[in-house]
């Protein structure tokens, strides 16, 4: 293999003044006087597209100032949600009392987020093989979709409407089992249509 003198295998246009090759003629200035642009008073095709759509802008921000607002004042005022709104999460419990969980993990297969986990146990009933001694949730990873609600063989999980879901730290929004099964205290008595 041959070298090649000069940077860059002796690309056009780069070092070849200093082996004594001609200067290619992009390279050097044109000879004779430059041309100067000139400005011109009439506004271009471009300009007289973003004028007319400024103006649309501008009318439909003042179309709406005198238009009803939306805005609800909470937490004095609660905003009404439709039957099939997904909330916070609850664990059911059975007409005895205890929670209807066997962990059977089909809500933790089921979930897209993978935000649930759940450890088994032997259960202390005769009833069922099994249930869940710990059971979390992480709601900031959760995306609401319901996954779980619909593959729960036992109805053991639902969603609420509850929407008023705060927390100032990440370790608060980990549901554990009491919160969740708090959260079935809190909304025994609503009604939860049929979800598709």
């Amino acid at each position: 293999m041959t070298h090649l003198p000069g940077p860059i295998f002796n690309a056009p246009g780069r070092a070849t003044a200093d082996r004594g090759l001609p200067t290619p003629a992009y390279d050097t200035p044109r000879p004779g006087p430059q041309k100067e642009k000139r400005l011109s008073a009439r506004p271009t095709f471009f300009q007289r597209l973003i004028v007319p759509g400024l103006l649309r802008t501008w009318w439909s921000g003042v179309r709406h100032i005198w238009q009803k607002k939306l805005t609800v004042q909470w937490p004095e005022q609660v905003r009404e949600v439709s039957d099939n709104y997904r909330g916070v999460h609850r664990l059911n419990k059975d007409d005895r009392g205890r929670m209807k969980c066997v962990a059977c993990f089909l809500c933790q297969t089921a979930c897209p987020a993978n935000c649930i986990r759940i450890e088994a146990g032997p259960s202390p009933w005769p009833d069922r093989p099994k249930y869940a001694v710990r059971f979390t949730i992480d709601e900031l990873r959760c995306v609401f979709c319901g996954m779980c609600e619909e593959a729960c063989p036992e109805d053991a999980i639902e969603l609420t409407r509850i929407y008023s879901l705060v927390g100032t730290r990440r370790d608060e929004m980990l549901f554990d089992k009491e919160q969740l099964l708090t959260m079935y205290d809190l909304t025994r008595d609503e009604k939860h249509p049929l979800r598709w």
